[in-house]
């Protein structure tokens, strides 16, 4: 036993010879601070150099429970006092897998315990390095999912700095990697790091678990992250650790949105923030054994329905627009045979339905390659398959505009 070291590692602990300093993460498409990594540091004279080595040596000598501890419990006081309460953004907390799982952490990380510093279950992200080996991966996992069942949410750090990143990710399914600063560091020069992190982007879209870049140093990185479409960030170039909060510096946020305007990538990342039953219609749908009568009489009777969709046990089959049943109407001039048909010989069975989940902007995109006979025909909207409203094209418009901030619409009049 190195009894310096020890005894160093014990005074630490005893003493509480630790502060918090919090590094700001950032959405990397308007700047937005999405939340802070709480990081820990020692504030005596030490033969103890660094965190890295303080979390080494209590590993060392069985006292990393303590010291996680005392970091998480300073972490949360500081949060309370330099933050105004509730915290409302995300804080991430640093936890060594294998102290997880241990009963003394699930008696002591508790919503009771959070209640102290009015932070909530959803604002807290246990981060977890992949550096440390997990030694009850089955034990690990049924942690992590009592956990997910109280709102909490996880991160995979260090990710490309260990060599079981992809086997952790998959095991876990986390809600955040953090893609480790070795592999952000010159990405704009190296083009092996470049198609690594660009295979990670692909990875988050399909499996919608969202990255943030640490250590981001210079604009370079920062432009090159933007690009690829990597979603947070933080580093020294946007922030540096510190015990206050402060604002983003507004030079950090222009080159964000100057980078994203420039690629075309803002009014995206906006509309997409708005969910399509956000925007879509409830309207009642009807069956395919309604008479052409009946459905002409609901239309004339609600001005501001465009269409009605068909259904057949809740499954979209056909739309009916008002417009195009009105010249119909009129070509058979109100013959008493054609109103008593049924309208599924009428329905139109060639319409664009669409998933509730679908990005708006891509539904945009589907709707303006329809026909031009088609082009202002309801959009069907479903969940699971079943239907649950319509959209029209003047609502897709109306919220592409409405959604983007008026100092986004300026920048976007600067730019053009």
């Amino acid at each position: 036993m190195n009894n310096k070291r020890y005894e160093a590692l014990e005074y630490i602990i005893k003493n509480k010879k630790i502060k918090t300093v919090f590094q700001p993460i950032i959405s990397l498409k308007d700047g937005c601070v999405l939340g802070h990594e709480a990081l820990s540091r020692i504030t005596c004279d030490s033969m103890i150099e660094n965190p890295e080595m303080l979390f080494s040596v209590a590993g060392t000598y069985n006292r990393l429970w303590d010291l996680e501890l005392l970091c998480r419990t300073t972490a949360l006081e500081a949060a309370y006092k330099f933050m105004r309460p509730p915290y409302n953004k995300i804080l991430f907390i640093n936890v060594n897998p294998n102290t997880m799982h241990d009963e003394n952490f699930k008696k002591g990380f508790t919503k009771e315990f959070l209640m102290q510093y009015n932070i909530r279950p959803n604002n807290v992200i246990f981060e977890i390095t992949e550096k440390n080996a997990i030694t009850d991966m089955e034990g690990f996992l049924l942690t992590i999912n009592h956990y997910r069942s109280q709102n909490y949410k996880i991160a995979i750090d260090d990710a490309g700095a260990g060599y079981s990143g992809l086997n952790l990710i998959s095991d876990v399914n986390p809600n955040y990697i953090k893609l480790d600063m070795k592999l952000i560091r010159g990405i704009d020069a190296d083009c092996l790091k470049y198609a690594l992190v660009k295979g990670l982007v692909e990875l988050s879209k399909l499996s919608n678990i969202a990255l943030i870049a640490e250590g981001i140093e210079t604009y370079e990185e920062l432009k090159t992250l933007i690009k690829l479409g990597v979603q947070y960030g933080q580093g020294y170039y946007i922030q540096k650790p510190d015990t206050m909060i402060s604002e983003i510096r507004e030079e950090v946020q222009e080159s964000i949105m100057e980078i994203n305007l420039s690629n075309n990538l803002a009014i995206y990342s906006y509309i997409n923030n708005y969910s399509l039953k956000s925007i879509c219609t409830y309207t009642e749908s009807i069956s395919p054994n309604d008479n052409i009568k009946c459905v002409n009489n609901v239309l004339k009777s609600n001005k501001c329905v465009p269409g009605l969709c068909v259904v057949d046990d809740n499954i979209p089959i056909g739309i009916i627009m008002k417009d195009k049943l009105a010249l119909r109407m009129k070509e058979y001039d109100g013959s008493s045979l054609y109103e008593d048909n049924f309208i599924s010989s009428f329905m139109e069975k060639d319409f664009l339905s669409v998933d509730v989940n679908i990005p708006i902007f891509n539904v945009s995109k589907l709707a303006m390659l329809r026909k031009i006979d088609k082009l202002y025909d309801i959009i069907v909207v479903t969940e699971y398959g079943k239907y649950i409203g319509i959209l029209t094209i003047k609502a897709l418009l109306e919220t592409a505009i409405s959604c983007i901030p008026d100092n986004i619409m300026q920048r976007i009049e600067q730019w053009r």
